[in-house]
């Protein structure tokens, strides 16, 4: 959820603290916080964006070559001045900045405040501070042993940096349950939630494991262990990620750059799984053959927009393979006793990796014995790390916080999933199979043509700008293509919409239709244009403003709905990644209209690494 960054080396350390909170603001941005030690600590918070901090830290002494940073996702307290990051203990010489929530600051606190402490703010993580420097008092112990034991009196998540006024040339860190990294430089070490700040001053990391801790020392050298104290030698790991790639390209947000690299990523996401011969190689797969092979049935966990993906996932798989699939939201699979056995696969699916439900879920499926598998965009995250096995989508960062070509490189590894299934369990003939796989290994063309309609979605933006409520239908595969368009235009722009399937439509949604009601009806598939365009009719007769995604060279749906946008012909099957590529266009070019912040939409955040 929220942005960490810290440095110590022999850099000036707030330059590289406020451009790596720049980068991690898609993480939160509710305030913002630097801390740094010269010869005394210095601490610059604001409510806001990165921006309004550094209107508070003009003309202000920011020298120093040890700090930390943070852009806040609220959890605790209000998002303001007082609940900004960093936290100072009692004594205002300890300074710390975390993500996650600690759940039980409430115990801590009281004890606290009866051994006279005072608080200055309503957050979770000013407690585990006090608590630091108190047990480093009564205990005398150094700020690395009085960090591994506050944390074995803390329940919940947390990532923590920790910097002492007094020593200048360590930092303590630790993490369970939120994401760290460790940036390895000469001489000095770069601290972030993600490697996107880190990337541009060193290739060289180490990704931290849950429970585990480690002091960073100016003179290059660092030591790693659990809480508990057993020594760990980390691995270090080399980026494969460039600056470059973190950067806007011309465009003027990252969401729309990250919309027209959809051609790119979607044949990174295809690159080396389909070979000469046709068949599909997915090495992750592969990995767990033997059991696939006597599974019960597939269950998808995920969250937000990789849930929906797995929605397409289930109609894929259960059509092409006839194979069961479920599709549960990860946030409440886990507090509903699911029925799990060893011959369950569960596939997690999540763009950062990191996302607390889905992790959780993921831990009860291991502790049924499930077989797990990750589907995610961030190598050497925590469901990487955590599953049997899996697949990366390898669609480079995504920064928009609302999910554009993550969403499209998870459905490609669906499909090749499907299809991989399909062949191996014969429920394909060759004839189908080949035309399907053909048709994927050949979708960067029609990617690029239904980009190319950017400026017909432009103008029917400009006539949904002016809305406060959208319907998005489809049916079959296509319903949570709905879903989809439906998520990004309430994200972005704050317009109330819901996705239906067509026909569930006049089971109570047709009660909201009246005279210019926009309905944008997802009608690309084949199979079922018929029923889709009877549902259509059916909120046309009550004055609806119709919308329609239908198939290039349908010239009859010009008479059927107000305005069309063409998709190219492809099979059913794919016909998701291409008929949301004008939803999100819509979607984007709709709150640019409505002057909405596209990449940093009000109270969401991009990792939702908290509960």
């Amino acid at each position: 959820m929220c942005g960490i960054i810290g440095y110590i080396g022999k850099r000036e350390a707030f330059p590289v603290i406020i451009k790596g909170l720049q980068m991690l603001e898609y993480r939160g941005y509710d305030s913002a916080g630097v801390a740094l030690v010269a010869d005394k600590m210095k601490v610059f918070k604001k409510k806001g964006k990165v921006a309004e901090l550094l209107k508070v830290a003009d003309n202000e002494d920011t020298k120093g070559t040890i700090g930390i940073g943070h852009t806040r996702w609220a959890t605790h307290g209000a998002p303001d001045d007082k609940n900004a990051h960093p936290h100072l203990s009692e004594s205002g010489k300890l300074a710390i900045i975390h993500n996650g929530i600690i759940e039980n600051y409430v115990v801590l606190k009281q004890a606290l405040i009866k051994e006279g402490h005072t608080f200055k703010s309503d957050t979770d993580t000013e407690v585990l501070i006090h608590l630091i420097e108190t047990i480093k008092e009564k205990d005398n112990l150094s700020l690395l042993e009085a960090v591994r034991s506050a944390l074995t009196q803390v329940i919940g998540a947390y990532a923590i940096v920790v910097m002492d006024e007094k020593d200048t040339d360590t930092l303590i860190v630790a993490r369970r349950g939120s994401p760290l990294v460790l940036g390895i430089g000469e001489q000095e070490f770069f601290i972030a939630s993600d490697a996107s700040p880190i990337v541009e001053y060193t290739k060289s990391v180490v990704y931290l494991e849950d429970n585990q801790i480690a002091i960073v020392r100016r003179d290059g050298t660092y030591d790693v262990s659990s809480i508990a104290g057993v020594p760990y030698t980390p691995f270090v790991e080399k980026l494969t990620m460039e600056a470059e790639m973190l950067e806007k390209g011309g465009y003027e947000h990252y969401m729309q750059k990250e919309i027209f690299e959809q051609s790119h990523t979607i044949a990174d996401a295809l690159r080396g799984h389909i070979l000469p011969d046709r068949s599909i190689h997915l090495r992750g797969l592969e990995e767990i053959a033997e059991q696939m092979k006597i599974a019960r049935r597939i269950i998808i966990v995920a969250c937000g927009t990789s849930w929906i993906s797995g929605l397409v996932g289930e109609y894929l798989i259960e059509s092409l393979a006839r194979m069961p699939v479920e599709v549960e939201y990860a946030s409440e699979f886990r507090y509903r006793k699911p029925i799990l056995n060893k011959h369950d696969i569960v596939i997690a699916i999540s763009q950062s990796g990191e996302t607390a439900d889905t992790l959780a879920a993921l831990q009860l499926a291991k502790e049924f014995g499930a077989v797990t598998y990750g589907i995610c965009n961030v190598v050497g995250s925590s469901i990487a790390r955590m599953t049997d096995s899996g697949s990366y989508i390898h669609v480079g960062p995504e920064i928009g916080v609302a999910s554009t070509k993550a969403f499209t490189g998870q459905v490609v590894v669906l499909s090749l999933l499907a299809l991989l299934l399909a062949k191996e369990r014969e429920t394909l003939n060759e004839s189908e199979y080949n035309k399907l796989v053909d048709s994927l290994e050949n979708i960067g063309d029609s990617v690029d043509k239904v980009l190319k309609e950017e400026n017909k979605i432009k103008e029917i933006a400009n006539i949904l700008k002016d809305k406060e409520n959208a319907l998005f239908l489809g049916r079959g595969i296509l319903f949570p293509v709905a879903l989809e368009g439906a998520l990004k235009l309430k994200e972005i722009s704050y317009i109330h919409a819901e996705g239906y399937p067509a026909a569930e439509m006049k089971h109570g949604p047709i009660a909201l239709v009246e005279k210019d009601f926009p309905v944008i009806a997802v009608a690309t598939n084949e199979s079922l244009i018929e029923k889709v365009i009877s549902n259509v009719q059916e909120v046309k007769a009550r004055g609806a403003l119709t919308i329609g995604l239908v198939r290039e060279g349908q010239e009859d749906m010009k008479n059927i709905f107000d305005h069309i946008i063409e998709i190219p012909n492809v099979p059913d099957e794919w016909m998701p990644i291409l008929s949301v590529l004008p939803l999100q266009l819509l979607a984007y070019h709709t709150a640019i209209l409505r002057g909405a912040d596209v990449d940093k939409p009000r109270n969401l955040a991009k990792s939702v690494t908290v509960e």
